[in-house]
């Protein structure tokens, strides 16, 4: 038996408190495919002619679960385009975030986080994703968190760029400046001098929070200096190649994670089976929540429907933001044994 949430437009105002608190940094007011207005300058389209030495290029953010790639590439976009969570391995999949400026565009690809001794089938993909993007960008951007020591996974790590992107330029990205708190300066340069000790001497660094926007400004104009001259990849006003169906999953998964973060997550997985607009101009959206087992069926659905409800008002609020209007949504929890192993499902599910 499935459960099953409805949530139309007038049932949960885009105001309410509790879906603001959720999650940060939500998409801009003006939706997805928003066009980036900074100091003015629109960013040319297809149509417009570049200027002389336009340049373009791919940069893969490579690193550990939950160093805050993901928060990173949303900072750097000014966009939302990969979801962000407390919880380790949330991005399950490369998520790609285009930043276009009068004379760039950069293509930041969000990579899953590589870890040791992957459990499921599914994490092994995770970790083939991520491999994958290395050989692929014009420079690869390390992001190690300041605030913890190198761990076996930053070695494995420092491996692969050695081996797989040896002739690919490395920055050492140094997140989470604005957590150091009371560690002492000696602390903090041990602990940076032992991540640069894992890579060559040529590899630049910077020191940013991508929480804070800092210093992001800093490793902008260093990635800049890597990348090439070159035609754009993508319209202007283009800021992610996903569609709209993973979106909108991925946006639904995460109020499942951040409501559940304790007892769910990585057991959840969102399968949107029906996206479009009614004659009316209110998006309707249905879409399943899977878990593993009949026991977590009752967590995610919470009593009397009411954490499925609050699930879904959130992401709601968040599927309007991107979309730009009023959006009817339709959950239902269905139980979908070892899903994480099975690649058929793995299949509906995009891998």
């Amino acid at each position: 038996m499935e459960e099953k949430v409805t949530l139309q437009p007038e049932e949960a105002p885009a105001s309410e408190a509790d879906s603001d608190a959720l999650i940060d940094q939500f998409l801009a007011e003006s939706g997805g495919g928003a066009v980036r207005e900074d100091a003015g300058v629109v960013a040319a389209g297809w149509d417009e002619e570049l200027p002389e030495g336009h340049k373009s290029g791919f940069a893969a953010l490579i690193g550990r679960p939950n160093v805050g790639k993901s928060t990173l590439v949303n900072a750097l976009i000014g966009h939302k385009v990969s979801i962000a969570t407390p919880v380790p391995q949330t991005t399950r999949r490369r998520v790609t975030g285009i930043l276009t400026e009068p004379t760039y565009q950069i293509i930041f690809v969000d990579t899953p986080g590589i870890h040791k001794r992957p459990p499921h089938r599914i994490n092994k993909i995770m970790i083939s994703e991520a491999v994958a993007a290395i050989p692929d960008a014009d420079v690869l951007l390390w992001v190690v968190d300041v605030g913890a020591p190198p761990r076996d996974e930053d070695e494995t790590i420092a491996r692969l760029l050695r081996e797989k992107g040896r002739t690919i330029p490395v920055l050492l990205v140094f997140n989470k400046i604005d957590r150091i708190g009371r560690q002492s300066v000696e602390e903090v340069a041990t602990r940076m001098a032992a991540y640069q000790a894992l890579l060559p001497d040529d590899a630049g660094a910077v020191q940013v929070s991508a929480l804070e926007e800092t210093n992001l400004d800093l490793l902008m104009a260093q990635v800049l200096d890597y990348v090439p001259e070159g035609p754009r990849y993508y319209p202007g006003d283009q800021i992610t190649d996903q569609t709209e169906y993973r979106i909108a999953a991925e946006l639904i998964r995460e109020a499942v994670f951040r409501y559940t973060y304790r007892e769910i997550p990585h057991a959840a997985a969102v399968l949107v089976e029906d996206y479009y607009e009614r004659e009316n101009g209110v998006t309707y959206i249905a879409a399943r929540v899977w878990v593993e087992r009949e026991s977590q069926k009752p967590i995610v659905v919470g009593k009397g429907g009411s954490l499925l409800k609050r699930v879904g008002t959130a992401a709601r609020h968040e599927l309007e933001r991107f979309i730009g209007g009023k959006v009817y949504l339709e959950l239902w929890v269905k139980v979908k044994p070892n899903w994480r192993d099975e690649m058929a499902r793995l299949r509906e599910l995009g891998f």
